[in-house]
């Protein structure tokens, strides 16, 4: 009670894993093969909304639908974007490393 600060057990604070090429490569892999899945996905919806017209008088139930359709097919496009950029970004970090580790450089500490 008197000791303002506690103390950390050094053995119960988590270690670092490191970054290795085949993680970066292995990370890449997953993300590329969930961004290809959702550009199936976008390109599905897309499709089905192109082939099913909206049939209706009113103008705002046609405004509603276009901007639903546009909404689920942007979210779509956006996962699709953001897992193909972390699938870059994965691939691009593994040759780094790997030109890091060529050139006995060693990777700045964080």
């Amino acid at each position: 009670m008197t000791d303002p600060t506690p103390t950390q057990n050094p053995a119960a604070q988590p270690t670092e894993t490191p970054t290795t090429p085949l993680r970066c490569l292995t990370g890449a892999l997953i993300a590329g093969g969930m961004a290809y899945c959702l550009y199936l996905l976008t390109v599905s919806i897309s499709q089905t909304f192109a082939a099913k017209p909206i049939s209706s008088d009113n103008v705002t139930a046609i405004n509603i639908a276009i901007a639903v359709r546009t909404l689920v097919v942007g979210m779509s496009a956006l996962g699709t974007c953001i897992f193909g950029l972390v699938t870059l970004g994965l691939l691009a970090l593994a040759i780094q490393i790997t030109f890091q580790r060529l050139t006995n450089r060693t990777p700045p500490t964080q």
